[in-house]
């Protein structure tokens, strides 16, 4: 279920924005406007950080990483960690252990209650807290394999967070793949179906989260990060302007942006 609603600001003195709902979770922000948020999964890999991280500083644009407790616990990422906060970009939560929230076949039946989903989501946070973030300055939680249903996000509601995810229409979520797996797709073939949806949609890629990842299994040797430059780019000269993703879906009531450049 997709629904296209208006959110305004407290008191009524923010311009509205028109968002995109599925199941609860905020997929789309306002299409009105050429505005893009880059966002970075990451749980086991992230191998690309230093690099990605390099691409962003050199173009000056602002981006969104949520990554798992896991993620954050790795001493490896300490640096990747400590210097994309430095550089200004959103650092949220991917959840702790990356649980599969409910069933692939079966949307609507949860594979984990309510005291789990809390317990991972709490444990979640406090690694963010480690790095200097606190819970109101990190208010929109992506679930882990981007999978989730109405329950989990009121629990999300009541927990003080929005859910969201990527915008469908483009193939970007799956740079992750590798040959072995029967949906992989190429880099070329990532990259051209968000060339060719931006082209061929009235509003083209305006209010959209497009979703990648930091890192991916060694078997893929064909990295889509190889290419962020370029894409950045080629979609800056189409006039858009990258944007974290508080930015993205601001004013929200009740949250507090991350300041920390």
């Amino acid at each position: 279920m997709v629904i296209l609603v208006t959110a305004i600001g407290l008191g009524g003195d923010q311009p509205s924005k028109a968002y995109t709902y599925a199941y609860g979770g905020i997929i789309r922000g306002d299409q009105t406007k050429k505005q893009i948020a880059l966002v970075f999964t990451g749980g086991d890999f992230g191998e690309g950080g230093n690099l990605i991280r390099e691409i962003l500083h050199q173009r000056r644009t602002q981006s969104s990483f949520f990554f798992t407790g896991d993620f954050y616990r790795n001493k490896a990422f300490d640096s990747t960690i400590n210097d994309l906060i430095q550089d200004g970009h959103y650092l949220g939560a991917h959840s702790d252990k990356h649980l599969l929230y409910c069933s692939w076949e079966k949307r609507d039946s949860l594979l984990v209650n309510h005291q789990q989903f809390y317990e991972d989501l709490s444990a979640n946070y406090a690694e963010l807290k480690r790095f200097g973030i606190e819970k109101d300055e990190a208010p929109f939680f992506m679930p882990p394999y981007e999978w989730y249903n109405d329950t989990i996000s009121v629990w999300c509601n009541r927990e003080g967070i929005q859910l969201i995810n990527y915008s469908p229409g483009t193939l970007s979520n799956a740079d992750y793949t590798i040959p072995s797996m029967h949906n992989y797709r190429s880099t070329e073939t990532i990259f051209r179906s968000i060339i060719n949806f931006e082209e061929k949609e009235k509003t083209g890629l305006n209010g959209f989260i497009l979703l990648l990842h930091i890192g991916t299994h060694p078997d893929r040797t064909d990295k889509f990060y190889f290419r962020l430059g370029e894409l950045i780019d080629v979609l800056a000269l189409k006039g858009y302007h990258f944007v974290r993703i508080d930015r993205l879906l601001q004013p929200q009531s009740g949250v507090k942006c991350q300041e920390n450049y």
